[in-house]
């Protein structure tokens, strides 16, 4: 059984088979590979993870705390500077083992397409349904706790989460390893609040005479990773909520220029991607457009925090703009964003 009559307006659902869990990453395929390979040149790499316990404390989102590491514990024993003595009178090992509690989106990351989904009449029963990518259903396919307010969860109580389908090992597997394409929007518009759409965009490429083919990932850079970075764990919320580029998610011909172009997945610096709250409109509408468009009718995965400043530079420096990027995210079943530490290499 189909598990949608209708598709929303503008989606690519079904395009890459009933089941598909990967959406656009479906573009990376061989030839996109060797395409981000042959820009290899100068055999240098750069880390584009920020620390993953910045930017500190909570007040860029409440709901997530930086990471928190314990020594792992045999009964009541942790084992950091343990000395196997304690167990064998001839051992001279030492032995130290951690684990982390850790939000998986607190700090450089992707959005899986878990993430975000919308209420849609997917039956054609005109009923909206709560979905996700390629008509996949909450309760069903991304199950979470019940409370009074969650309708169509899969579990009772404080349960717990899991994205059954279209969960972030799916890009782990895939490898997200390709040709990345780096727009340095701050280089164009400074890091005052600079709203992007179609406009600004098609003005920075045709500038930089960047050509942004089908199956690239487009990393844009706006100066947001850095100024957390100089703010060292302690972020300023009302600066960095209005710092730098970001994009419109509110621009139909943005939206359409992302459908059209045929990038594989949209990487950023900055916090969410787009500008959040989006300029106001009337009626039933999405909060975050752009996650809207991306993730639930394209199935093209976001990346956030990504640390750019370094490449950046170099990329400037040698007139380049195109990279080989390996990101791939970490391979746990079931989870809905992951931690990232993304290579490029030039």
């Amino acid at each position: 059984m189909a598990r949608w009559e209708q598709r929303p307006t503008g989606s690519n659902w079904g395009e890459f088979g009933p089941d598909d869990q990967l959406g656009r990453v479906n573009l990376i395929g061989e030839e996109q590979v060797l395409k981000g390979a042959r820009e290899i040149r100068a055999g240098k790499t750069f880390c584009l993870s920020l620390p993953l316990d910045l930017p500190g404390g909570n007040v860029l989102n409440p709901r997530r705390h930086p990471p928190r590491l314990s020594p792992t514990r045999l009964q009541d024993t942790p084992y950091v500077n343990f000395p196997l003595r304690m167990l064998n009178p001839d051992a001279v090992d030492v032995l130290s083992d951690d684990q982390v509690l850790l939000s998986m989106q607190y700090s450089t990351q992707w959005d899986s397409l878990a993430h975000v989904g919308a209420l849609f009449d997917a039956d054609g029963d005109g009923r909206a349904e709560l979905c996700y990518y390629n008509g996949y259903r909450a309760g069903i396919d991304v199950i979470g706790p019940k409370d009074a307010t969650h309708a169509g969860c899969g579990c009772d109580g404080d349960g717990p989460s899991a994205a059954l389908k279209l969960g972030v090992e799916n890009m782990a597997v895939k490898g997200m390893q390709g040709r990345g394409v780096l727009v340095d929007l701050a280089r164009h518009f400074g890091t005052g609040r600079t709203l992007i759409g179609a406009k600004e965009l098609r003005q920075a490429l045709a500038a930089d005479g960047i050509e942004v083919e089908r199956g690239d990932m487009l990393v844009l850079r706006t100066g947001f990773a850095e100024a957390v970075v100089d703010m060292a764990g302690q972020p300023d919320a009302d600066v960095l909520h209005g710092y730098g580029a970001a994009l419109d998610g509110t621009d139909a011909e943005l939206l359409q220029w992302i459908s059209d172009s045929g990038i594989a997945a949209l990487c950023a610096d900055n916090y969410a991607v787009e500008a959040y709250p989006a300029r106001e409109r009337q009626g039933p509408r999405a909060m975050l457009p752009l996650h809207h468009h991306c993730l639930f009718k394209l199935g093209l995965p976001l990346a956030e925090l990504w640390y750019l400043k370094d490449l950046a530079e170099w990329l400037h420096a040698n007139g380049r703009h195109r990279f080989m990027l390996t990101a791939p995210p970490l391979r746990l079943p079931h989870a809905i964003g992951s931690p990232v530490t993304p290579i490029a290499t030039v």
